[in-house]
């Protein structure tokens, strides 16, 4: 008896096989750039002129090349990602220029000298900001322990116990301070420290108040939202237990939103250790270190940094320098409080969402 054996099918080719491999989209996209570079460099056009032209170009070749092999669905799908990376490139260009920007500029002022020393009898070069790292972290530190317990508790009641038309009025007392000016929160707290101290009074206490007016509404939004995501099955869980409504909230709800809640206090901080218009109100300027929040002129980096370059002396040189360290030293505190937080959520995250 005699066995047909079948014809073996031909070897496909991984470009007809109906996958893309994964170099062929890197390819295309290089390709794309390079004839875009080129091309436009030789038409005499500038260079992020010619960038353009070639992620066009990618737009068009990497969902045609995709469509050809893998068919209208797959080829949708790598258009929105080319639109997508895109997108995200844009965002962090502006972050990357700022990065890149800052530190070329005040890496040369950025050392011991100008950590360690204030500007008390300086008038042209050298001189540091000591007392507007002290004034700085003095003041975000006030404001955050006024405004995280506020915040806190505040987003608690909305989401535990808020109900009804009061609920309704905070949150829209709320969202309305979220919209505030920092420059209105500086007078807010002139005018309420003015009308028992008179209207010389000037010192870090008020610029912690003020900044605390445009911290709470942050905190309370972010902590409100991450409560919202705790799943209402733990909640009914200690509930089952016997445990407390309170007690709930603290041991259960608080804990598992511990990470998203160190998260949104960093962000408020950040929002707010930037701010220079309340704090030239109530908090003035000083070229000395002061260490007490209850009286006298206290100076930020914020501020020095816009008298610096503002009021550079007789020297602009010099004090543009300090202008520019004074910025990569701000940069530097918002990273490492972002880095604070997160080693904080890490630490009072529960273990299953490590």
């Amino acid at each position: 008896m005699t066995t047909i054996t079948p014809p073996r099918a031909p070897a496909t080719s991984p470009l007809t096989s109906g996958v893309l491999p994964n170099w062929a989209p890197w390819a295309v996209v290089s390709g794309s750039l390079s004839v875009g570079l080129v091309g436009g460099l030789s038409l005499g056009l500038a260079i992020p002129l010619s960038l353009a032209i070639g992620v066009l170009l990618v737009m068009v070749a990497l969902p045609a090349v995709s469509w050809q092999v893998e068919g209208g669905r797959r080829a949708k799908d790598r258009f929105v990602t080319v639109l997508v990376s895109l997108a995200f490139t844009l965002a962090m260009l502006p972050l990357l220029s700022l990065m890149i920007t800052v530190t070329q500029n005040g890496i040369h002022r950025f050392d011991g000298t100008f950590l360690s020393s204030d500007m008390r009898g300086v008038l042209g070069e050298g001189g540091g900001a000591l007392h507007a790292i002290v004034g700085t972290l003095m003041i975000t530190g006030a404001a955050t322990l006024i405004s995280v317990p506020v915040g806190v508790m505040c987003a608690v009641y909305l989401v535990e116990y808020g109900k009804g038309r009061l609920a309704r009025w905070v949150t829209l007392l709320v969202d309305v301070m979220t919209g505030i000016p920092s420059i209105v929160a500086g007078l807010f707290a002139f005018a309420f420290f003015a009308i028992f101290f008179g209207p010389s009074i000037r010192f870090g206490l008020g610029g912690a108040i003020a900044l605390s007016v445009l911290m709470v509404p942050v905190v309370v939004r972010s902590v409100e939202e991450m409560l919202k995501l705790v799943p209402n099955e733990l909640r009914e869980a200690s509930y089952a237990l016997g445990v407390p409504k309170w007690r709930t909230v603290l041991r259960v709800v608080l804990r598992t939103a511990a990470p998203g809640i160190a998260t949104g206090v960093t962000i408020a901080i950040a929002r707010v250790i930037g701010e220079t218009a309340p704090l030239l109100i109530i908090t003035g300027s000083t070229t000395a270190t002061n260490w007490n929040l209850f009286d006298g002129r206290m100076s930020s980096l914020p501020i020095f940094t816009y008298y610096s370059y503002s009021i550079p002396g007789a020297r602009p040189e010099f004090g543009v320098e300090r202008a520019w360290a004074a910025a990569l030293t701000l940069f530097v505190i918002v990273m490492g409080l972002n880095l604070v937080a997160r080693l904080i959520s890490r630490f009072f995250s529960l273990p299953t969402s490590r």
